[in-house]
């Protein structure tokens, strides 16, 4: 009996296999992955670059939305040619407002998938990096998985800047269920499920921190994530981020924005009353152990400089954002 080959156009499909087929559609998770950007245009085309390449393992489909928080939209010509390129589906919105909770809300309200991923628009991620991600969310049964964030330095570094360790962060082992301390937005993958209805998602009166803030009241609410350090992603550090200036303006940045948290208090206030004096003195005593020390303990200056200055209603940067 010769082969029949292949069904044509406008007959039936084999038995089973039109089920199988719905079936399948059906079970697929989709993924929408969030990118909030400003004024970082090359850092996102990189970004949108390396998300072309996920290996899905047809586990799931995803998608992108890009919210640039710039009102000048520096975004959209990067968005656009990479649309034009890909396949894979890309929504572009605009937040004028410089809000990173703002931005982040209008990511959400504009996702389209079961499943919702954060990725900074000034890190990479590895091929598997989704992957491993929903891996993980599926076997531990949780409700979000975070990943570590590396510094990735593209030119020569000061040795002051590795030795100071300013750019590494804090990693843990797979599985670890994590506290609202540690929630970051800068390499996670969440349930779409988990998000209020009717109310926003990030708070826009966090300057920073407003990740933070989330994963306490989620957690608080019951839900549960956890760490895979497998699923990795990478933080590119230009050289502008390593001046001295930029580091300590994002000091007062962060400062200004612990004195919104509601757990601060009398406490707090009087640590930092403390310590601004206390660093004082000590920072020519620290430079004799090297300039790392000496930034190193600089930062944390700044840092309670900008909660004392907050509460006095001084506010020395302006921006919302540091980025240069």
């Amino acid at each position: 009996m010769s082969d029949p080959g292949p069904p044509r156009a406008g007959h039936p499909l084999p038995k089973g296999l039109a089920s199988q087929i719905l079936t399948m559609l059906s079970t697929t998770k989709r993924i929408s992955v969030c990118i909030c950007t400003y004024k970082r245009p090359e850092l996102l085309r990189r970004l949108l670059n390396c998300l072309s390449l996920q290996d899905t393992g047809g586990a799931f489909t995803y998608s992108i939305v890009v919210v640039d928080n710039d009102r000048l939209q520096s975004a959209q010509t990067v968005v656009s040619d990479f649309a034009a390129n890909s396949l894979i589906s890309m929504m572009y919105c605009q937040e004028p407002r410089q809000n990173i909770a703002l931005a982040r809300n209008k990511a959400v309200e504009n996702a389209q998938g079961d499943f919702i991923a954060f990725i900074d628009d000034d890190e990479f991620p590895t091929k598997g990096w989704l992957a491993t991600l929903f891996k993980a969310c599926h076997e531990y049964n949780v409700d979000g998985v975070l990943g570590p964030v590396k510094p990735k330095f593209d030119t020569k570094v000061p040795k002051w800047v590795i030795r100071g360790r300013f750019y590494d962060r804090p990693t843990y082992p797979t599985g670890l269920v994590i506290d609202g301390r540690k929630g970051r937005t800068g390499n996670v993958l969440l349930k779409r499920r988990i998000f209020p209805v009717g109310e926003p998602a990030f708070r826009p009166e966090f300057l920073t921190g407003e990740d933070q803030d989330f994963f306490r009241r989620m957690i608080a609410r019951g839900y549960v994530f956890i760490w895979c350090n497998e699923a990795v992603a990478y933080e590119v550090v230009s050289p502008v981020r390593w001046k001295r200036s930029f580091m300590l303006r994002r000091a007062l940045l962060c400062g200004r924005a612990a004195v919104i948290h509601p757990a601060f208090g009398t406490f707090d206030i009087a640590k930092s009353v403390v310590a601004v004096p206390a660093y004082i003195l000590a920072l020519p005593f620290v430079l004799v152990l090297g300039h790392h020390r000496f930034m190193s303990l600089l930062v944390k200056l700044f840092d309670h400089l900008g909660k004392l200055f907050a509460l006095l209603g001084i506010s020395p940067v302006k921006e919302q954002y540091v980025t240069d």
